[in-house]
């Protein structure tokens, strides 16, 4: 079967515009009293030096990832109307189980396009919170997307990726970072679609133009590193990998422009860095997090402490499977 996706990068919207600073703090009020605010903690490394690396562990929020942030600034804005007709999303596992959540608070029915390769502790989470999974094979979700299938879509409709309500909320990771560590120089964010780091770059280059942004991705699906080399968005044919929740396989051309301008570098993690990372962040700080989320710290680990200065790490997401979680830990 031939998908007319392969042949385009985009489905022809406007490119999405920075989030202003006033839209991010109004997303902050917005969502105060449902996301939480996860401090910035020291790297746990037992070596007796300072910390270097600063952990932000999203985490730590009701439904383990950041995407609440966007999640919920999008669903309280919405009318009456448009909540009664019901909420739906297109999710790798994250955006949905933050939609889901989100449409409890707000009172309205929720469903969501997953790819077939789910992570069942995703899914189960999803359906947890009430939310109906629509299992889709990764050709035919990307397909339905870059032909702009969700224009007859009957539920209210979040873009997980460029609508500007859910980038404001991304952007409210950025603006936390700056108010704790306002004299950081590196922060590492883990890149899927790239709404988290379009959203954190647009806020910290307001606020400190000297910081510097590195996008991070597996070496088994890296398209935004691809599209650089080309010089404009491309596809690559992604493999497997323990980052699940960062496996898009191209850049679009709505998200270029405005990650082209936030994003100072781009680096690849290969799984056995990923992996490490996991382990480390379980058994030195207990923290548990999923491949997605592990990817920038194994970044951070690659990368000279000259080179990077005092960094931050965004862990974006916990959603990993127990029995995964325990081989990695095991491994060590």
């Amino acid at each position: 079967m031939t998908f007319d996706h392969l042949h385009r990068t985009g489905f022809g919207g406007t490119p999405i515009n920075a989030p202003s600073l006033d839209d991010t703090r109004a997303a902050a009020r917005r969502i105060k009293d449902v996301a939480v605010r996860p401090p910035l903690i020291p790297r746990r490394s037992y070596s007796g030096a300072q910390p270097d690396i600063l952990l932000k562990p999203e985490t730590l929020q009701p439904v383990t990832s950041f995407k609440i942030r966007g999640a919920y600034n999008w669903a309280a804005s919405l009318t009456d109307e448009q909540r009664s007709r019901g909420l739906s999303t297109v999710s790798a596992g994250n955006t949905a189980q933050a939609l889901a959540y989100a449409a409890i608070l707000v009172g309205a029915h929720s469903r969501s396009r997953l790819p077939e390769t789910t992570p069942r502790v995703k899914i189960k989470a999803i359906e947890a919170y009430g939310m109906e999974p629509i299992l889709m094979p990764g050709d035919e979700l990307f397909d339905w997307m870059l032909s702009a299938g969700w224009k007859d879509e009957p539920y209210t409709y979040l873009h997980p990726w460029i609508e500007p309500l859910m980038v404001a909320g991304s952007a409210t990771v950025g603006l936390e970072i700056h108010e704790d560590f306002p004299d950081v120089d590196t922060v590492f964010v883990s890149v899927g679609g790239g709404g988290l780091i379009c959203g954190v770059g647009s806020a910290l280059k307001v606020l400190n133009p000297h910081v510097r942004i590195v996008a991070v991705q597996p070496q088994a699906c890296a398209p935004l590193s691809a599209s650089v080399a080309a010089g404009g968005p491309v596809w690559i044919d992604p493999q497997p990998t323990l980052c699940d929740g960062l496996g898009v396989p191209l850049v679009t051309d709505e998200m270029w422009p405005l990650l082209r301008s936030v994003v100072d570098d781009t680096v690849t993690v290969s799984e056995e860095q990923v992996a490490n990372a996991i382990r480390r962040l379980a058994v030195d700080n207990k923290l548990v997090v999923e491949g997605a989320g592990a990817a920038s710290l194994a970044a951070a680990l690659a990368t000279p402490v000259s080179r990077r200065g005092r960094s931050v790490c965004i862990l974006s997401g916990g959603s990993i499977d127990s029995d995964k979680l325990a081989a990695i830990v095991g491994g060590s």
